[in-house]
């Protein structure tokens, strides 16, 4: 983590760049990339032990077990846990313990190594090898059991939970039937019950939530909009809002009522102190930097002529690439931009930004400025998947390159290692982290290391971090 460019940058380069970039009031800030010298008091939980059995390096006092292995542990029905473990929705299970829904971010057509099984009347599409399972574990994160949430599904990247007890699942594949050897329509947003299994069935995709290269998704719990992310390039993607019509009621089945056009669908366009356009996201190199917001139509949420991110023009939208994470906390959602290279106005390893639909205002948060040695352990770099810790602040998992960690961000304003991928040998070597939850009792963390696929349960003294 390194510091953020000063005022005095901050304006040449964006000056440089062709869009001011200005503060327009105070926020609250979540984590603002100062010095560790600076904080009162050193974040986190000491440095991180290596791991004689090479899986996760933790700090002392911590300790883990795995709750699935791809190709090892097993379904209730017998098959294999899939593999590349991704976005994670942690509920609360009957009795006591959590049951977890878990991604699984497959592109192959089915008939590759290690799917998500198809199950009678739990498939979407034959040629897909995607999906999600639901494992329930005990109140010590010991596996109970584990089977099929849906199949037939696509690169299920990440996704989020409702303030009804679902896990939304985002595919993050933009294909007609036809293509990639599918025989439907990919790039949507598919419910998973955690509870009912019966209620997972005849899975049918949430076409008035669009189609596109979805990433992850977080539901206002007040009003019922939904923000989603979009992860793409050649252009950059979009963050898009979906907005709940009038008579829309929060609860299960809600969603599936929905008609393909129903509620608004809009995208992001932000704007600087002086009411000019902002392009792209990644011009704003300083934390604190806060837009103004104004949501655009998307004219076909479908997209069937033309991907949704295609059908605004540079000057009628804000842009970012690698949207990724989404999580809604308090009075806004949590958007993370995973990292800007020569495809972005202004280059940066990462950046989290937050929207408050009152003020209709996102403010970045968190700033990663280019890790200059991604192999050396100590900077971060590559946010992606983000949750709200119990303990303060947020968990992100890193995908970026070289050493590859679970980190965490303070509400004063710095970063520390939670966990380092230890594998030094197979497919898990370098593998990013995924998915990091919390329990609901907040004992246990749960995270993943997506290749080939692990799920794991952190336990340890957590304390509260300011």
């Amino acid at each position: 983590m390194t510091k953020g460019l000063s005022r005095r940058d901050l304006l040449q380069r964006s000056a440089a760049a062709g869009a001011g970039v200005f503060l327009i009031g105070s926020t609250d800030m979540l984590v603002t990339a100062p010095s560790a010298a600076a904080a009162p008091r050193q974040a986190g939980y000491g440095p991180l032990v290596p791991d004689p059995a090479k899986r996760l390096a933790l700090p002392e006092g911590f300790t883990y077990t795995v709750v699935t292995e791809a190709g090892v542990t097993t379904l209730d029905t017998g098959e294999p846990t899939p593999r590349n473990h991704d976005g994670t929705g942690a509920f609360a299970r009957r009795g006591g313990g959590t049951v977890l829904v878990n991604n699984h971010e497959i592109a192959d057509p089915f008939g590759t190594d290690l799917p998500v099984p198809h199950h009678e009347g739990l498939t979407y599409d034959p040629a897909a090898a995607g999906g999600c399972t639901v494992i329930e574990v005990d109140r010590g994160g010991n596996r109970i059991s584990e089977h099929v949430g849906v199949a037939g599904t696509a690169t299920n990247c990440a996704g989020g939970v409702t303030p009804w007890a679902t896990w939304l699942t985002c595919e993050e594949v933009d294909a007609k039937a036809g293509q990639k050897g599918f025989q439907k329509d990919h790039g949507y947003v598919f419910e998973v019950d955690p509870y009912e299994r019966e209620a997972n069935r005849d899975p049918k995709p949430i076409i008035a939530l669009g189609r596109f290269a979805h990433e992850a998704c977080a539901v206002d719990p007040r009003r019922g909009d939904i923000y989603l992310t979009e992860d793409a390039g050649d252009p950059n993607g979009l963050l898009y809002r979906w907005e709940a019509p009038r008579e829309f009621r929060m609860g299960k089945d809600s969603l599936h009522r929905l008609g393909p056009t129903s509620g608004g669908y809009t995208a992001m366009k932000a704007s600087d102190g002086n009411g000019r356009h902002v392009p792209d996201l990644s011009l704003a190199t300083q934390p604190g930097t806060t837009y103004a917001v104004e949501w655009v139509p998307v004219p076909d949420r479908d997209g069937r002529e033309k991907p949704t991110r295609l059908q605004l023009g540079d000057g009628d939208v804000t842009r970012s690439h690698k949207l990724e994470g989404a999580w809604w906390h308090g009075d806004g959602v949590y958007i993370v931009a995973s990292f800007a290279g020569e495809e972005s106005p202004v280059v940066h390893d990462g950046q989290v930004w937050f929207y408050e639909p009152k003020k209709k205002t996102i403010t970045l948060r968190l700033l990663l400025t280019k890790n200059p040695d991604p192999d050396v352990d100590g900077a971060f770099d590559g946010p992606d998947n983000i949750s709200v810790s119990p303990y303060g602040g947020v968990i992100i998992a890193e995908d970026g390159k070289g050493v590859q960690h679970l980190v965490g961000a303070t509400p004063s304003g710095q970063t520390f290692p939670v966990a380092r991928n230890d594998f030094d040998s197979g497919k898990a070597q370098g593998s990013e982290f995924t998915g990091p939850v919390y329990s609901p009792d907040k004992k246990i963390l749960f995270a993943n290391i997506q290749t080939p696929g692990y799920m794991f349960a952190i336990t340890g003294p957590w304390r509260r971090q300011t």
